[in-house]
């Protein structure tokens, strides 16, 4: 009996030191940073990047996590989420621009003001942090009495001063949160005021500037910072780098959202659709069509398109369709191919983030020759004498087989057919068809006697 109670006693230990181990593990965090790159601009494909890594740091207890950056800035939805979880992050958050040569333009400036760490290789710059409005239509210009209801003396409309208001709080609040400049952050957003690395220090827009990611480890050990009202301090002596590698849906991601990929896969459904519209039954071009659609308008949604430039596309795709149905000595396509291509130039209203001009001037003239060139050719077809059926019997000529009066037959196309006939016709004389009932000709004489065809 003791020898039971001794060891129920001993699994009992056994189990509440193997627990208090494991929360100890869980609980102490592991001399491991995780590095992630951000090369490009800020987009979905990075924020998913980014979140990543801070929830693999969070869940590996890990000392840090670094973001590596070199961004000219990118979309402001994808933006506002990578700040807000680095905010929520309960490990420390370190952005570094680097290498030299790199820059945090635009939304990077404002990822590196909400950092726990904001660091800066030499030769590196930050700033230009203007918001610019996406997703609209061009504002129509207004009559110099009205200047003062519509715009300020300084040119921008009452949306372009909310959303520069909503900008220059937000980024002011990140800079009293961290303790940097306020003022010089409001000027980034207001005044679109750029900074080198060097000036940046100086400033106290940012804490520290290394030439690369092991300067920045070494003066990274020993220092104190605020997670979540928690003070850590970092220890990067023997800190082991695992970096943050795009699986494969972030790599189909940065495919699609790509904007010249975007854009060829946006006129390869149009064509697909309208192959199959034309052509019902082959199936191919529509299922294309279909698919490469589906992915354009998703990528659209999380793109910033210009809905003018859609609309002038989508225009000018309207302009080369009716070439075919309107005479119009080529102004319709040529009108067509003017307005996709003006379009195409602006559908993105992005500097950063924008179709290549080559591929629009290749594309336009490819795609539009080709275009004229299928909508000609049904054109064409639909004007076609018809080569079949009962419409094609009507006129034809044929030769009376033997001497009938009301019903015999007669041979057309070299072939024998059933005839009824009001006259009476002999044999061998030449006749034309009228009409057609079934297998029935109508039939009357034909005063061609060499029988041409019509």
């Amino acid at each position: 009996m003791r020898l039971v109670q001794l060891l129920t006693r001993l699994v009992l230990g056994l189990a509440l030191v193997l627990t208090i181990l494991s929360v100890w593990a869980v609980d102490t965090p592991t001399n491991k940073a995780y590095l992630v790159e951000v090369d490009g601009p800020i987009g979905p494909v990075s924020q998913e990047l980014i979140m990543r890594g801070i929830d693999n740091a969070e869940a590996d207890a890990a000392t840090m996590v670094i973001l590596q950056m070199n961004t000219p800035g990118g979309l402001d939805h994808s933006m506002r989420e990578i700040i807000q979880g680095i905010l929520d992050a309960h490990v420390p958050v370190i952005t570094f621009v680097s290498p030299q040569g790199s820059r945090a333009a635009s939304a990077g400036t404002y990822i590196l003001y909400a950092s726990h760490i904001a660091a800066m290789a030499p030769a590196t710059n930050l700033g230009s942090a203007t918001p610019v409005q996406i997703g609209g239509t061009p504002t129509t210009p207004t009559e110099p009495g009205s200047a003062g209801k519509q715009q300020g003396d300084d040119g921008k409309t009452s949306m372009e001063k909310k959303i520069i208001n909503d900008a220059a709080a937000y980024i002011k609040g990140l800079a009293k949160l961290r303790g940097r400049n306020e003022a010089w952050a409001e000027m980034a957003v207001r005044e679109a005021a750029s900074l080198t690395a060097e000036e940046a220090l100086e400033k106290n827009v940012i804490d520290l500037v290394a030439d690369d990611l092991s300067a920045l480890l070494q003066q990274l050990d020993g220092k104190e910072v605020n997670v979540k009202g928690r003070i850590v301090t970092l220890e990067t002596k023997g800190l082991i780098i695992e970096r943050i590698i795009p699986d494969w849906r972030s790599k189909l991601l940065a495919i699609i959202t790509n904007p010249n990929i975007a854009f060829v896969l946006m006129l390869v459904g149009i064509y697909g659709l309208i192959l199959e519209f034309s052509n019902p039954g082959i199936i191919l071009p529509g299922v294309v069509g279909t698919i490469c659609l589906l992915m354009a308008l998703y990528a659209f949604q999380v793109l910033p398109i210009n809905y003018a430039g859609l609309a002038l596309i989508v225009i000018g795709l309207a302009f080369i369709i009716a070439e075919m149905f309107v005479t119009s000595g080529g102004i319709l396509g040529l009108g067509g191919v003017i307005a996709f291509t003006v379009g195409s130039i602006m559908l993105f209203d992005d500097k950063y983030i924008a179709v290549s001009i080559p591929l629009i001037g290749g594309t336009a003239l490819v795609g539009g020759g080709f275009m004229l060139w299928i909508l000609k050719k049904f054109a064409s077809l639909r004007h076609r004498q018809v080569v079949s059926g009962a419409e094609y019997m009507i006129g034809r000529s044929g030769t009376v087989m033997e001497d009938f009066t009301g019903r015999g037959r007669v041979e057309v196309d070299g072939e024998s057919w059933i005839a009824d006939s009001d006259a009476q016709l002999s044999a061998g004389q030449k006749v034309s068809v009228e009409a057609i009932d079934k297998l029935v000709l109508k039939v009357k004489p034909n005063n061609n006697t060499h029988g041409s065809e019509s």
